[in-house]
């Protein structure tokens, strides 16, 4: 039985949170900061994996010091998606892929070493259709948190007017 948005409290928010920040954090460190105790705040986590709301923990590793001097975003137009799929698979350098609605049919997240092995990654999916390829220069943002989605926390953008 998947959780429901409406299942989520205040608590579950804080612990999603705080796992999202740091992933090693002890039951017991996590219960502190969101106060609760140690075994309240382990079910609860339990739960959260039960459910699908967290699905796993990683380590978030810095490219550059891997030796991937570039990072680059290539988007990839319309073509048979099976062969698509394939060819991600069979490219390690993909590290993200989304397939995407609009003009592209694909964006994907590449790691290379240099402009040389650049090429050679966007040239494999050159020869199945169109691509367009951006070098990130600066990460502004990444890995934010993200919690369960409320309506009433949306503000919007511009003020709207009417004629009364």
């Amino acid at each position: 039985m998947a959780t429901e948005v409406s299942d989520l409290d205040v608590y579950d928010g804080r612990i999603l949170a705080e796992l999202q920040r740091d992933a090693r954090i002890t039951m017991a460190e996590l219960g502190r900061r969101v106060h609760l105790s140690q075994p309240a705040v382990t079910e609860r986590v339990r739960k959260l994996e039960l459910n699908g709301v967290i699905k796993g923990y990683r380590a978030v590793v810095d490219y550059q010091r891997l030796g991937y001097g570039i990072r680059a975003v290539v988007r990839v137009g319309r073509a048979e998606y099976a062969r698509v799929v394939k060819l991600i698979e069979q490219t390690p350098e993909v590290v993200n892929a989304w397939n995407v609605t609009g003009e592209d049919s694909w964006i994907l997240e590449i790691a290379v070493i240099d402009v040389e092995h650049l090429d050679a990654v966007v040239t494999k999916f050159c020869i199945l259709t169109e691509t367009s390829t951006s070098i990130v220069l600066n990460v502004a943002r990444e890995h934010a948190e993200v919690l369960p989605a409320r309506r009433e926390n949306i503000k919007p953008a511009i003020k709207k007017v009417t004629g009364r």
